[in-house]
């Protein structure tokens, strides 16, 4: 559902600000001569996965600030990572796969095949990595064996382990690495001795260690158990899948293969039964006693209520002790608890509510040093904000994750505009004026609420997409801008150097004005073509490609993978706009709760809206001419235009499209829908199938067989009841791929497909 880390590019001329509603944003003029062929981004596209090889992520920046380990692969069509270091003012490589003879994944544990899927990994090799406490020892996996290496030099070495393992972490100092392996959690000595179990699952359907479905996928909880800072005992999630219902899934160009099982916890269906236990290294095991269910009397009621804690959001353990945090299923009352590792007794340390659902801030709940809590909550003005003990992010700021914390400064990125995200630093020491330590000096500061102290500061960052790590006084600054991705080193608030990025460029150059649309303020991107000129009074069909839904922003001040592929079908004719309409983040509450009851009505009809405002304002956009095409809620969105809205659409590509809104997990679903039994009409009007009926235009349905996020039983049924209406429609399907399409021949040909079949529904 998220898009990979967007490409490196070439530098372009910086991009037009927001358009008022009466001036448009100019479009620079084209050459007014069509080129002959037009650039192979499909291919291109395929070939760097998403343009996402070559560029570095997963930072860990050592407490000091001295080390910065780091993934990358070798180019920007080498798909194999590499654990780098980052050290000195230089780079220095740790492991290669291909060096120790794991390059290959064809020997994936099940489990690490559904943590890449969950994370949207779509590179191999070293893809995941974790340090101990001073990032002097790192340890990763290549086909389930364990590997350790440590930053001050010397080869890499494999550590024996019981089984395939997943998700290795080192105790605090270093000496000793725990892993999930068959469900149970073990330790071993990072030389091979005394492997031994910590908890060993009771049955088939019980996992420690390991985070279940929805928290992957729909939580943003990736993690299943956390060390103590002494390394003499774990807190770990045990998850009993018994209740789940199993799901098939078949590959039917593979007959021969028996049918993948999995555990799916669909709308108004049980969920995993998931407790937290604290296991110590010399055998004693703990339960934590959360609460059952949230206060009556402080819940807030719904026509659906259901005040059970039922979900684990997050959960960890810093120099204060341990801590959990769980949400009701109907996701009203949020609750954050700190235990006792020696009784499991707990105590409450927040609680949160909301009328509609509490929304999940990724990088938190958090404390400082001194045990200061960072808590995400919203606004009076709506906003979504944090407090930090006293001190309240400022007004208008909308808070998308909290980074970490360094000492009692804490880090986090947040929006002043919905095109942007940047990077801030509340700095609890710093004066009112003047820049703080480990920021850019330049930006917006201000101070906290009143009774609160200390300063709310910009990290320095021109206009784009940012990002950071941080340890010590040392920010790892990843920004992705109009003139592409970069990496920046900061130590002290002064540039110390830069992580290259070994990116492909897309072989078209995007260009779009970014324009506020509608009296809505839609931010979108218009793409033209490159030889489109004005004057000749010559009109576009028009392509809608948006994702439009909750999680995801496309219309910023960056260009990512998709604006390569908006370009591309843009040198092909179109004019190509991308919208982020009600429900999508960096909005507010009300923006994003908009879509409660109703997950397709209001999303739609802000495209609609950015459609229509658009032309107003470029003539050249032929309203008789529109099409539009998604992946996933952009599918979703797509099918639904022709399907409830012909008289502006008039033909759709639908990619892994949820058309069964009861198909989809619980904890995403039943925050926008609520309970299936409960409230079925809000399912019935988000859902596609009942009105399949009603298709009066070409429509593509597009799914990857291998999908266990959004099944292709999803496309199926709508097929089905596209046939069963008379309604002729096309079908893609794609064998063994998943919701991330990778395989090169696949990714290139399916585009290809979908603009020669958007080219002839229009012109017919």
């Amino acid at each position: 559902m998220t898009p990979s880390t967007p490409p490196s590019q070439p530098p372009v001329p910086p991009a037009p600000a927001a358009a008022s509603v009466a001036t448009p944003a100019p479009v620079a003029a084209g050459t007014g001569t069509r080129p002959a062929a037009v650039p192979d981004v499909p291919r291109a596209l395929a070939r760097t996965r998403r343009f996402s090889l070559g560029v570095p992520g997963r930072f860990t920046v050592s407490p000091d600030g001295a080390r910065i380990l780091f993934v990358r692969t070798r180019s920007g069509t080498d798909p194999v990572g590499l654990l780098w270091l980052f050290e000195d003012g230089g780079e220095r490589l740790l492991a290669d796969p291909a060096a120790l003879g794991g390059a290959d994944d064809g020997d994936l544990p099940e489990e690490e095949r559904v943590r890449r899927e969950r994370e949207r990994v779509m590179s191999s090799g070293i893809t995941a990595y974790a340090t101990d406490r001073d990032a002097r020892l790192a340890v990763f996996t290549l086909g389930g064996a364990l590997w350790a290496v440590r930053t001050d030099g010397g080869a890499p070495w494999r550590v024996p382990t019981a089984g395939p393992a997943v998700d290795p972490r080192p105790s605090p100092d270093g000496s000793l690495v725990a892993y999930v392996t068959g469900g149970a959690l073990r330790v071993v000595g990072v030389d091979g001795a005394d492997d031994r179990a910590l908890a060993v699952p009771e049955g088939p359907d019980v996992v420690y260690g390991l985070a279940e479905h929805a928290a992957a996928e729909s939580m943003g909880r990736h993690r299943g158990y956390w060390w103590a800072p002494d390394g003499d005992a774990v807190l770990v999630a045990r998850v009993d899948q018994s209740p789940v219902a199993r799901w098939h899934l078949a590959d039917p160009a593979d007959p021969a293969r028996p049918p993948r099982v999995v555990r799916y916890p669909a709308a108004g269906t049980a969920n995993a039964v998931v407790t937290v236990h604290v296991v110590g290294l010399d055998g004693r095991r703990t339960p934590v006693r959360l609460p059952a269910e949230a206060d009556a009397g402080r819940h807030p009621d719904g026509a659906w209520t259901d005040r059970r804690f039922e979900y684990v959001t997050a959960a960890g353990w810093d120099a204060h002790g341990p801590f959990v945090e769980v949400q009701t299923r109907d996701q009203r009352t949020t609750g954050l608890f700190a235990a006792d590792p020696a009784t499991g007794a707990v105590r409450p340390l927040g609680l949160a509510h909301d009328p509609a659902w509490v929304a999940l801030t990724p990088g938190t709940p958090l404390r400082t040093a001194s045990g200061t809590p960072v808590v995400a909550h919203t606004g009076e003005d709506g906003t979504r904000a944090i407090r930090v003990g006293d001190a309240v992010s400022p007004a208008g700021l909308q808070v998308v994750e909290v980074l970490g914390a360094v000492g009692e400064r804490v880090y986090f990125t947040a929006s002043e505009d919905p095109s942007e995200s940047q990077v801030w630093l509340y700095d609890p020491e710093a004066p009112a004026a003047g820049p703080g330590p480990g920021t850019g000096g330049s930006g917006t500061e201000g101070p906290g609420e009143p009774g609160g102290a200390g300063v709310f500061r910009r990290v320095g960052g021109e206009p784009g997409v940012h990002t950071a790590a941080v340890g010590g006084d040392t920010v790892v600054l990843q920004s992705r801008t109009w003139h592409g991705t970069s990496v920046s080193v900061l130590r002290g608030g002064k540039p110390v150097g830069r992580i290259a990025v070994l990116a492909d460029a897309p072989p078209v150059r995007p260009r779009a004005a970014l324009l506020t649309l509608g009296e809505r303020g839609l931010r979108a991107h218009l793409h033209l073509p490159s030889w489109y000129e004005p004057a000749s009074g010559e009109r576009l069909p028009v392509l809608l490609s948006p994702y439009g839904g909750p999680g995801l922003r496309l219309a910023t001040r960056a260009y990512g993978w998709w604006s390569a592929v908006a370009q591309w079908f843009a040198e092909h004719g179109f004019a190509v706009l991308i919208a982020d309409g009600r429900g999508t983040p960096g909005r507010g509450r009300d923006w994003e709760v908009a879509v409660r009851g109703d997950r397709l009505g209001p999303a739609l009809q802000d495209q609609v809206d950015a459609l229509h405002a658009a032309a107003e304002r470029y003539p050249a956009l032929d309203l008789g001419r529109v099409a539009i095409r998604g992946w996933s809620y952009g599918g979703y969105l797509a099918a639904g235009a022709v399907l409830h809205r012909p008289d502006v659409f008039h033909a759709a590509v639908a990619g892994a499209a949820p058309t069964d809104r009861r198909l989809y997990d619980t904890h995403w679903e039943e925050r926008f829908l609520g309970h299936p039994e409960v409230e079925p009409g809000n399912y019935e009007r988000s859902s596609l199938v009942p009105v399949a009926h009603r298709l009066a235009r070409p429509l593509m349905l597009v799914h990857g067989l291998a999908d266990d996020n959004v099944v292709v039983a999803h496309t199926l049924r709508l097929s089905a009841a596209l046939l069963a209406a008379g309604r002729p429609h096309t079908v893609l399907p794609l064998p063994g791929a998943t919701h991330m399409v990778t395989r090169e021949d696949v990714v290139a040909h399916q585009l290809r497909l979908e603009l020669e079949f958007l080219t002839s529904s229009l012109r017919g």
